[in-house]
């Protein structure tokens, strides 16, 4: 346990703000490791393994829904209330 409190005081992750549902949350940007400059819910996560079966799912369908899932994401972070605060409270 003192050794994973040091560890995670040696790491320098950004907080950002981030959506979660319709709420607006603190999370953190990935500095370093495989997920970096990913917004993550736990630092942990930066150097979690890979999880292949779930990346090839998500290969899958967006060969099948790709335009679709775009333009979704592109309406919702134009209408939602939190999407739209949260490019306010990111902006440095």
């Amino acid at each position: 346990m003192l050794l994973r409190e040091f560890f995670i005081d040696q790491i320098d992750e950004k907080q950002v703000w981030a959506r979660t549902g319709k709420k607006v949350v603190r999370k953190y940007r990935c500095s370093s490791g495989r997920r970096k400059g990913r917004v993550v819910s736990k630092i942990a996560q930066c150097f979690a393994p890979l999880d292949i079966k779930q990346s090839v799912r998500l290969k899958q369908t967006k060969k099948k829904l790709g335009s679709k899932m775009a333009r979704k994401s592109r309406k919702t972070k134009r209408t939602n209330p939190a999407s739209r605060r949260l490019k306010q409270l990111n902006r440095s």
